[in-house]
C-alpha cells in the first residue's frame, strides 16, 4: 500500500507527527520498533517549558506550549496535564541579574512573568533552602505524563485513520521506500524520522550526538515542592555541548512523588546508571532542598537523548533526499516542541503556510556554509 506519511517512531515527537498528518486526512502509517512513548520519551520529566537561550528556541517553545494549551480540555485525566509553573531559583546577586534579564525579555514577547525576592520565594517554597537570592516565576509552563500523553496522540492518530505498526524494525528508509526488517516496504512520499537518538542509524551523516540523562523519583511527599524548581544555573551547566553537568531540577507530580533531575552525559551510551553522576545529581538537588535528604528514593532510571550543536532540533527536509523529512534532535526539549514540530512537517507535507518560521530548524541550516563547524562542535572541539 502507498502512504502520503510514514513516520518511523512513536515517541511523542512521532506521535504528535502521525496524530497531525491524520487529522489533516493524509494517509498515515506509524511504525515503531519497541513501545508507543517509550525511548527518551519514557524517560522523561514531562515539562512544558517556556526557553529562551535563542529567539528560535523561544518561538518554538511558545508555539509549542499553545498548542498544548489548546489541546487540555480534550486530555485524559491520566496525562495529568496541570499547569504548575516553573521557578527559575537564582541562588546570588549575579543570578538575580540573570532573573530580571529574562523577565524583561519575556516581557518583550509578550509574556507575563514574576520576579520574587528572598522572602517571597521562601513564602511560596517554604521547603527551599534560605536564603535564597529570588526566583522568576513563569506561570504560564505546564507538566504532563509523557508516556500517557504519547499514548493518547498515537490513539488520535488511528482514531483519524493512521495505521501502527509496532513492534517493527526499520532497517533502512530513504527515496519514498521504507524497508521493514521482515523485508517488506513501505512506499511513501514523505518519510518522517522521529525516532530521537536513534535517528542517525537510518540517515547517515546526520549531526546528531547521544547526551544521556538520569533522573530518580522520591516515595509520596505531598505538599514538599508546590511548582516546578530550576537553578538558573541550569541554563549554564545542563546545555554545555563538552563536559558532564548536573543541575538542581524537581518536579511534583499529581500522586505526591516527586522526580528529581538532572544531569547531561556525553560519551556514555548504555542505560546503566552511573553512580557518580546519581549521587552528584542528588547532592546538588540537597543543597536547595534538604529535605530530599529524609525522602526515600523509589526508583531511577537513565534516557537518552538527541542533541545537536547549536541545541536547535532539526525538523524539515533532509538535504540529501527531499522525501526524508526528520524530526528529531530535540535534545531536552521535546515534549514541549512536539506539537509545534508536528505542524511544521505537517505544514510543509501539505505545502501551507506555517504560523512561525519554518527555516530556523530545516536540518540543511548546518550545512550550508558551516558543515565544518558544527562537525567540530558535534566532537566537543
Amino acid at each position: 500500500m502507498s502512504w502520503d506519511v510514514v513516520v518511523v517512531g512513536a515517541g511523542i515527537v512521532g506521535a504528535a507527527c502521525a496524530r497531525e498528518c491524520a487529522t489533516r486526512g493524509l494517509r498515515t502509517a506509524i511504525v515503531e520498533s519497541s513501545g508507543v512513548g517509550s525511548g527518551a520519551t519514557g524517560a522523561a520529566m514531562g515539562h512544558v517549558v517556556l526557553m529562551n537561550d535563542s529567539p528560535s528556541q523561544f518561538a518554538l517553545t511558545h508555539y509549542s506550549q499553545n498548542l498544548w494549551r489548546t489541546l487540555a480540555e480534550r486530555l485524559p485525566e491520566d496525562v495529568e496535564f496541570e499547569q504548575r509553573g516553573t521557578l527559575w531559583i537564582a541562588a546570588d546577586e549575579e543570578e538575580m541579574e540573570e532573573v530580571r534579564r529574562k523577565h524583561e525579555a519575556f516581557a518583550a514577547a509578550g509574556v507575563s512573568t514574576e520576579i520574587l525576592d528572598s522572602d517571597a520565594l521562601a513564602d511560596a517554597e517554604p521547603h527551599l533552602r534560605r536564603p535564597m537570592a529570588g526566583a522568576l516565576l513563569v506561570a504560564s509552563d505546564v507538566v504532563v505524563d509523557p508516556s500517557r500523553a504519547a499514548a493518547w496522540l498515537i490513539e488520535e492518530a488511528v482514531r483519524a485513520g493512521a495505521a501502527l505498526d509496532a513492534p517493527r524494525k526499520v532497517v533502512s528508509a530513504g527515496a519514498g521506500r521504507v524497508r521493514l526488517e521482515d523485508g517488506s516496504e513501505l512506499h511513501t512520499g514523505h518519510i518522517v524520522i522521529a525516532c530521537g537518538a536513534e535517528s542517525a542509524m537510518l540517515v547517515p551523516g546526520l549531526p546528531i550526538r547521544k547526551r544521556k540523562g538520569h533522573l530518580t523519583v522520591t516515595d509520596r511527599q505531598p505538599g514538599l515542592v508546590r511548582r516546578q524548581l530550576v537553578e538558573l544555573g541550569y541554563l549554564k551547566t545542563a546545555h554545555t555541548m563538552t563536559a558532564d553537568s548536573v543541575a538542581f531540577n524537581v518536579q511534583p507530580r499529581r500522586s505526591g512523588e516527586i522526580i528529581v533531575g538532572s544531569s547531561r552525559q556525553f560519551g556514555d551510551e548504555g542505560f546503566a546508571v552511573n553512580p557518580a553522576i546519581m549521587s552528584a545529581m542528588l547532592e546538588r538537588a540537597k543543597l536547595f532542598l534538604p529535605a530530599l535528604a529524609e525522602c526515600s528514593m523509589v526508583r531511577t532510571w537513565t534516557g537518552i537523548r538527541a542533541a545537536t550543536p547549536d541545541k536547535l532540533p532539526l525538523i524539515g527536509p533532509w538535504p540529501a533526499d527531499e522525501s526524508v523529512l526528520l524530526a528529531t534532535g530535540h535534545e531536552g526539549l521535546g515534549i514541549t516542541t512536539s506539537l509545534g514540530t508536528a505542524r511544521l512537517i505537517a505544514d510543509h507535507v501539505m505545502g501551507a503556510k506555517t504560523e512561525i518560521p519554518a527555516e530556523p530548524y530545516w536540518p540543511e541550516r548546518l550545512f550550508a556554509g558551516a558543515g565544518q563547524e558544527a562537525e567540530k562542535l558535534m566532537e566537543g572541539r
